[in-house]
Parts: structure tokens; C-alpha cells; sequence
């Protein structure tokens, strides 16, 4: 048994890689990694977008189809890399969880490319592509933060003002009162639903200030693609 399983190790170990099968894999990789590339940067805006991430993206697919050129079928050398890699940690903070899947995505095409399969990497990363160029632009919906602070009795009519411009739809997410009889009262809502209410009953902001004992009034737009 022993002398078979070696045997087995052996054999797997006897392919070479010429120096053009690793041309081309690299090539085919470096392609495919540049549909990632634009899929990454069309599919984000603003502060969150990174140029040194989308890079790295690329760089990934080409060093995963490097350790792939190099492992092959070789099994032994398979199992040393694996147990390289496993002390590996990474510390980099996601910022969008759909930078997770661009990263297995690159690893994926790395993969492929690595052992020459690139029909299954240019099919699969056609796929992903269009989807996420289809889906890629959807957003959470943006919270909107109503933030009142003043006297105990004007919170309570600044309560019942809230409920009747955005029509008992906005949640009171906080209500904090002071030992001096002063308070606040978040109010949550979204920015669409906050617009619509107020083009049928009114600024709400120009109701607030009307009433008795209001200190400020801030509203706070919470997005989800603002990040630091």
C-alpha cells in the first residue's frame, strides 16, 4: 500500500510545465482579470471605491495562476503549499461586502487559468459579469436620521408633529431626557419616504421650529456607500 500511494506521488510529480503553457496561461489570466477590473469599477462609486484594491484584484489572478502553474497535479507539492498558505492571516477590512466576492472571483479565474481550463474562467466570468453589471448598481435604501433636542413637553409635541407629516411611518429610534428637563428624540425614516411626505404635508423641518422650547433640529442622511 505504501509503495503504491509512492508510486502515485512520483508519477504526479513527472509533468513539467513549458515555458508557453505559462505564457498563455498568464495571458489568458491577465485578460480575464481586466473583465474584473472594469466589472469592479463600474459597479462602484464614490469613496468606496478603491484604485489600489481594483489593482490588487488583478494581481491576485495572476499570482494565483502562478501557484497553480506551479502546483499542477503534483499532489505532495499540493498538500506543502496548502499548509504554506494556511499560516497566512489577513487583516484587510472590507469595506463593501461585494469586495469579498470579487476577491474569490479573482481566485476562481486564477485557478482556471492556472490549469488551463479558460473556457470555464471566460464563460464563468462572463456570467458574473453581467450579473453583477446588472445588479452591481442596486443600493440599501439611505436612512434618514431626525434628531430633535429640546424640552421634555416640546419633545412630545415634536413626537406628535413627526407622526403627522410622515404619517406614523417614521420609528423613534432614541429618546433621551436630561436630569435639567431638557431631551432628544431621534426619529428614523428614509430620505425618499421623508421627500414624499413633505411635498403632501409641509416641511417638516419648518413645523419643528414652530413649536415652544425646540433647542435644534438636525437631520442626518445615513448612507450606506459612504465609508471611511
Amino acid at each position: 500500500m505504501k509503495e503504491t500511494l509512492y508510486n502515485l506521488i512520483q508519477s504526479q510529480g513527472e509533468g513539467t510545465v513549458t515555458f508557453g503553457d505559462v505564457a498563455i496561461n498568464l495571458l489568458a489570466a491577465l485578460l480575464i482579470a481586466a473583465l474584473i477590473y472594469i466589472a469592479y469599477r463600474s459597479t462602484h462609486h464614490g469613496t468606496i471605491y478603491s484604485e489600489r484594491f481594483n489593482i490588487s484584484l488583478v494581481m491576485v489572478t495572476l499570482v494565483t495562476t502562478m501557484v497553480m502553474c506551479v502546483i499542477g497535479n503534483n499532489i505532495s507539492l499540493s498538500l506543502g503549499m496548502v499548509g504554506a498558505l494556511s499560516i497566512v492571516r489577513f487583516r484587510t477590512a472590507i469595506k463593501d461586502p461585494r469586495d469579498t466576492i470579487y476577491i474569490f472571483w479573482a481566485v476562481a479565474v486564477g485557478i482556471c487559468c492556472g490549469v488551463s481550463d479558460y473556457l470555464i474562467a471566460l464563460l464563468g466570468s462572463v456570467v458574473i459579469f453581467l450579473f453583477l453589471v446588472l445588479f452591481g448598481f442596486v443600493k440599501n435604501t439611505d436612512r434618514t436620521l431626525v434628531i430633535i433636542r429640546g424640552g421634555v413637553s416640546a419633545l412630545s409635541e415634536a413626537e406628535k408633529t413627526v407622526d403627522l407629516v410622515l404619517a406614523h411611518k417614521a420609528v423613534r429610534r432614541v429618546h433621551n431626557v436630561d436630569i435639567g428637563a431638557d431631551g432628544e428624540s431621534i426619529f428614523e425614516t428614509s430620505s425618499a419616504f421623508l421627500k414624499k411626505c413633505e411635498k403632501k404635508n409641509g416641511s417638516l423641518e419648518e413645523k419643528l421650529i414652530g413649536i415652544e422650547g425646540i433647542q435644534s433640529i438636525s437631520i442626518v442622511c445615513q448612507d450606506d456607500e459612504i465609508s471611511g
